[in-house]
């Protein structure tokens, strides 16, 4: 059983041993229907911050996989039984025939969400999920998602159709601009990486992608360079950022996104 990342320092130093149990324990779990653990999300796009980031994990599995790993795996994984570094783990997995097509469609065999500043999740049941989520996920995981253990992402992850990707992204949009359960600079910083992947067709960290917007977007300089102080803070002492101008900036980011749909629909 392994206890060796397949590349310890394509993870942040604060999460190596960590992410070693973890992938020592899912392996312990899932035994040779282990297929691969990837790192997604702010690690994969080089933006971890600690205390402020949660750590996401992608697992793929042969499909024959028992049906009773999966709530051994949450219990396995789950914080404080592991405890989390992080604010918090986001582990999806994935049966490896499913997570090998394209799909606009949530289709995990298990979602966890646990850790010290996360609202303990457990589902074994996609249709209780919003799909938006987990296609943009599975598109971050295609692009850079960093090997952990087992095959590489580009192997294992199919890269969802464009116009998936495209529906997912307005989707969230809508959730942030509804506002609750998010930090006020996330609703932000994720909207600039929803500009930037409509401009490019590629996934940016927020920074990155705030930075970008802000050279283009004179009017919104001043809430993107509040939204990038406040997230060098830890999540509890986020600042408030003006609600107004936040929703103001929202509804530009979703015309954006509806004239790329319209655009990718016309071609």
């Amino acid at each position: 059983m392994t206890r060796t990342l397949t590349d310890p320092h394509s993870v942040p130093a604060e999460l190596r041993p960590y992410l070693e149990e973890l992938v020592h324990r899912t392996h312990t779990v899932c035994g040779p229907h282990l297929v691969s653990v990837l790192a997604v999300g702010s690690v994969a796009l080089g933006d971890y911050r600690h205390g402020r980031s949660d750590t996401d994990v992608t697992v793929v599995v042969d499909p024959s996989l028992p049906g009773r790993a999966l709530p051994e795996l949450a219990a396995a994984l789950a914080h404080p039984a592991l405890p989390c570094p992080a604010a918090g783990l986001e582990l999806v997995v994935y049966a490896e025939d499913f997570a090998a097509r394209p799909s606009g469609a949530a289709g995990y065999l298990l979602d966890l969400n646990t850790g010290p500043l996360l609202p303990e999740r457990v589902s074994l049941d996609p249709s209780e999920s919003p799909a938006f989520w987990y296609v943009i996920d599975r598109s971050v995981a295609h692009q850079a998602g960093r090997v952990l253990y087992g095959s590489p992402a580009r192997a294992v992850i199919a890269e969802p159709a464009r116009t998936s990707v495209l529906t997912a992204i307005r989707a969230s949009v809508r959730e942030h601009s509804a506002g609750e359960g998010h930090l006020a600079d996330n609703r932000v910083l994720n909207g600039c990486r929803s500009v930037v992947y409509c401009r490019t067709g590629r996934w940016a960290a927020k920074r990155r992608a705030a930075q970008a917007v802000a050279a283009s977007e004179e009017r919104f300089r001043p809430l993107l360079a509040a939204a990038l102080r406040s997230f060098e803070r830890p999540s509890r002492v986020s600042a408030e950022l003006p609600a107004a101008e936040v929703q103001a900036f929202l509804s530009w980011v979703a015309e954006r996104v509806d004239e790329t749909i319209g655009l990718a629909e016309s071609i």
